[in-house]
């Protein structure tokens, strides 16, 4: 039976306060009920700019809450896996920020309790809702490229060339910060959402960067997470089996790059840095703009960037789904994606480290 109302818990006020509220308020439906933090202080202040009647002390007593049906977890990485399980023991849906988890164990075990659980477990691989990018997938779906020869995603800025960024959880690898996991997760995601297969990868994590000063001490700290990456992919281990190339960086300086190249045997589409679609048929004489309007554009209160619009489009579909008591969402990323796109992130650290390339198990990364 269709319910009038989803009633949303957050926890975590960064990336929630820019973009998941916001976007949850405009689909219709939608509100958010509650909101928790680290920091109560944080939450209060929040939940005071959004309207948002409950503060609560701690994640535990959110997931409690009998008025909350949706869960959303925003919070650092290390804290993905406690929070999930806490909230699917409470028969909560979930959808959980990227990357998933620390390891590709624990991602493993989110899985699994969730699909036990038999309710909507979701990635925030919000990309896959932009308009461009869904209607990449429908163009390759129909053979737009024909057999993939290769493809290229760069994507490069400078928000933490600057030594005087603060040290915090995202200069350090065991609580899952570094560059890889906070943007390389999202291309990968668009590997295996695009093309559904990678085989090998073979990668450089570095960290330039190598101290911040940490503003609770003053103190000047090591930072082990990784502010740049190389990736090469394999998707076939034909001899001449298609390959893709992964460059993000978060130390270049102005002037950085977005965009994803895709090129095969019949033809080749472009994602540019306004997230424009291009494309060409092999033969054709010049790029044709195959771009689609985005909607979340012309709202107010969304911030103007690829992220906070795409949220907007991946709220309204799950809102809508969880109303018509369905706990599926065509072309969302679930726990089960996440933990492909973990397997992947885990290889790559290993390739690193060993400067090998690794293979992907097939249970794991297809």
């Amino acid at each position: 039976m269709p319910r009038d109302r989803i009633r949303i818990g957050i926890i975590g006020t960064g990336f929630a306060r820019q973009a998941q509220i916001p976007g949850f308020r405009t689909a219709e439906g939608a509100e958010v009920v509650a909101i928790a933090s680290g920091h109560r202080e944080n939450a209060e202040r929040v939940a005071h700019e959004f309207g948002i009647p409950r503060v609560c002390d701690n994640y535990q007593e959110l997931v409690h809450l009998d008025e909350v049906d949706l869960v959303s977890i925003t919070s650092p990485p290390h804290l993905h896996r406690p929070m999930a399980l806490a909230a699917l023991a409470a028969g909560k849906h979930v959808l959980c920020e990227k990357p998933m988890a620390l390891n590709l164990g624990e991602a493993r075990e989110m899985t699994l309790v969730a699909e036990r659980a038999g309710v909507l477990n979701l990635i925030d691989f919000q990309l896959r809702f932009n308009p461009n990018r869904r209607k990449m997938k429908h163009l390759i779906d129909a053979g737009y490229l024909g057999r993939l020869y290769h493809v290229t995603v760069t994507v490069t800025s400078g928000f933490r060339a600057s030594a005087e960024r603060p040290w915090n959880w995202w200069s350090q690898r065991a609580a899952g910060g570094g560059l890889l996991g906070a943007i390389g997760s999202h291309m990968i995601d668009l590997f295996l959402w695009l093309f559904d297969d990678v085989q090998a990868v073979a990668g450089q994590l570095r960290t330039f960067v190598k101290e911040r000063r940490d503003p609770k001490t003053g103190e000047m700290r090591p930072v082990d997470s990784d502010d740049y990456a190389s990736v090469l992919f394999r998707f076939s281990n034909e001899p001449n089996g298609s390959t893709g190339t992964l460059t993000p960086s978060s130390v270049a300086g102005p002037g950085g790059e977005n965009h994803t190249i895709a090129v095969g045997e019949n033809g080749t589409l472009i994602l540019d840095a306004r997230s424009r679609l291009w494309g060409a048929r092999r033969g054709a004489g010049q790029l044709e703009d195959l771009s689609e309007p985005d909607p979340a554009v012309e709202l107010p209160d969304i911030a103007d960037n690829i992220w906070a619009r795409s949220f907007v489009h991946m709220a309204q579909e799950v809102v809508q789904a969880l109303r018509e008591d369905r706990i599926e969402v065509p072309h969302a990323a679930t726990f089960r994606d996440g933990m492909r796109v973990q397997a992947i992130m885990d290889a790559i650290h290993e390739s690193s480290d060993s400067g090998c390339w690794v293979n992907i198990d097939p249970l794991e990364g297809r």
